[in-house]
């Protein structure tokens, strides 16, 4: 006779075979927890996590600033889990320099990145793309195009699409964030495809600029979990929410859920988006060349200008890449100098704003060296250490990729008692680096003096000042995944701030105070907008400037 209190599944959960599962599933449990909450000996010290299956929650609006918060707490490195991803985060100078720096070749790879690395850039963009044969191939090109040697001949490009800049300041001061963004973006165009790009409203150029801005959205941590949890890119979830406010009842919504296929659905538009953009360049270019070669030497018109799409398609057999990755690494000329570059002038535009005795030690020099009868040029920046040290400032004060980006240990490194595991996810915290007292005394404080030393035996006049070589930070990222466009956007940063400095006299508004933390929430943070004067002072008037910059560039 069958038990009143028998059913189905009673039945089954006291089958042998249910039991030994459940055993199992409570054996894994046990395992599994015990994996994730046992802290090894060689572990660094680290926040406790919320959760012991989730581990850490990073915020993904300003980490960097929290890491930089925890830094003082744990010390120059310390241990974060998410999911089962180790995550080790160092937040000062030596420990930097030595594992970041001198350890580069074991951390040349990047962990998985799903969202942003393969379906937001199809695998194909350089700064996330794995080390391989693929990574080194695009790198090699990258770094034939971008050597220091060979940016010094891009001086007369800077030098033009600057002069436009400053023309864009006269004409309407203040959109100054915007008129950045097209002197980068015009810089790019002038590299990447040979183009001319037009002002800040051009098509191009703001297509340009809202993939970069999908792409820094994108690559905050913690923002999307299938990084962590890569099985979720499989799992469909459906989940609604009804919410019923006091007076009206709103219809049921979908919550958003960062990691549902649906949302990475939104990332593929955005690929499709932005590999059109570049075969859309990249096409031009081809069309140009075939032209050309279809011609006879009579026939001949106006030569192709050079430029590294031209470079991409004479060697793409030779350099083997496929149609898609060479679109994309032209297009890569992007990421490596165009979106920071925008940022970072307008970071040195604020500094001159806020701190405006900073400012005017660049001003006496550039009288002192340049004078005011001519605009500073590429060419004058070694006898311009104060301008130097004052654009070094901005980048460890205000470092545009402050968070820095994800490394992943291809072998145990050890330092110290600490061990990082192979295949842990390294990050130098580029903010808090910066911020380390030991190396950074008054951290907070815009020092520019701190990059300069006084020549033993000189005064103070010309000649006596020269840029420390001991002291170094790292805007542009650590070893040898070292941002490819370092050397053109420095350059640009510096001549738009010589330009700026020589031209104009910088103003805070008072009606209008600016908030120095105030930044976009994407990896590449720019400030978020604000309002400052720029009075005229090479010439007593905006005519008299543009009348001194009327043959700039030109020769």
């Amino acid at each position: 006779m069958v038990s009143p209190s028998s059913s189905p599944i009673v039945d089954t959960l006291t089958q042998p075979q249910s039991i030994a599962a459940l055993v199992l599933l409570a054996t894994l449990a046990g395992v599994l927890h015990r994996k994730l909450t046992q802290r090894s000996a060689t572990l660094p010290p680290g926040p406790p996590p919320e959760s012991w299956i989730f581990g850490n929650k990073i915020p993904s609006a300003f980490a960097y600033r929290k890491f930089e918060e925890w830094t003082k707490i744990y010390g120059p490195i310390f241990y974060l889990r998410q999911g089962f991803t180790p995550i080790f985060v160092i937040g000062r100078y030596q420990a930097a320099v030595d594992i970041m720096e001198r350890e580069g070749a074991a951390l040349v790879d990047r962990p998985l990145s799903i969202s942003a690395g393969e379906t937001l850039s199809g695998g194909m963009r350089v700064v996330l793309t794995p080390a391989g044969e693929r990574f080194k191939k695009m790198r090699k090109a990258l770094h034939a195009h971008l050597s220091p040697k060979v940016v010094q001949s891009y001086g007369p490009v800077l030098m033009r699409t600057a002069k436009q800049h400053i023309l864009d300041i006269l004409d309407d001061p203040d959109i100054h964030q915007e008129h950045a963004k097209r002197y980068s973006a015009s810089v790019v165009m002038a590299l990447a495809y040979g183009k001319a790009a037009g002002k800040h409203d051009d098509p191009d150029v703001i297509a340009v600029n809202r993939c970069l801005v999908r792409l820094g959205e994108n690559l905050r941590p913690g923002l999307w979990q299938v990084d962590h949890y890569p099985i979720l890119r499989y799992v469909t979830i459906t989940i609604t929410i009804t919410i019923t406010p006091p007076k009206r009842i709103l219809p049921t919504q979908p919550a958003r859920n960062s990691y549902l296929p649906g949302y990475l659905d939104e990332l593929k538009a955005g690929h499709r988006e932005e590999l059109a953009l570049f075969k859309k360049h990249l096409s031009v270019v081809k069309a140009q060349m075939s032209s050309s070669s279809s011609s006879s030497s009579s026939e001949a018109g106006t030569p192709i200008p050079d430029s590294f799409a031209k470079y991409l398609l004479e060697r793409q057999p030779s350099l083997g890449l496929s149609d898609d990755e060479t679109a994309y690494l032209a297009g890569a000329l992007f990421g490596a100098g165009s979106d920071t570059t925008a940022s970072a002038i307008s970071v040195a535009v604020l500094a001159a704003a806020c701190y405006p005795a900073s400012a005017r030690r660049v001003q006496e020099e550039l009288d002192r060296v340049v004078g005011r009868d001519r605009a500073p040029t590429t060419a004058d920046f070694e006898s311009l250490p104060e301008l130097q040290a004052f654009v070094m400032e901005t980048f460890r004060w205000r470092p545009v990729t402050a968070g820095g980006f994800p490394h992943k240990a291809t072998k145990d490194l050890v330092w110290g008692e600490v061990v990082i595991p192979a295949g842990a996810t390294v990050i130098g915290n580029v903010w808090a680096v910066g911020r380390d007292p030991a190396v950074f005394p008054d951290p907070e404080a815009f020092t520019p003096e701190r990059w300069i030393r006084q020549e033993e035996g000189e005064g103070e006049g010309e000649g006596g000042v020269r840029l420390r070589e001991d002291l170094k930070s790292y805007p542009f990222g650590f070893g040898r995944r070292v941002c490819p466009g370092m050397h053109i956007a420095t350059a640009s940063v510096m001549l738009n701030t010589a330009l700026i400095q020589w031209a104009f006299t910088v103003r805070a508004d008072p009606k209008h105070p600016i908030d120095e933390l105030a930044f976009t929430e994407s990896a590449n943070a720019h400030p978020v907008r604000f309002h400052v004067f720029f009075e005229p002072r090479a010439a007593e008037t905006r005519d008299g400037i543009r009348e001194l910059l009327e043959e700039y560039g030109e020769a």
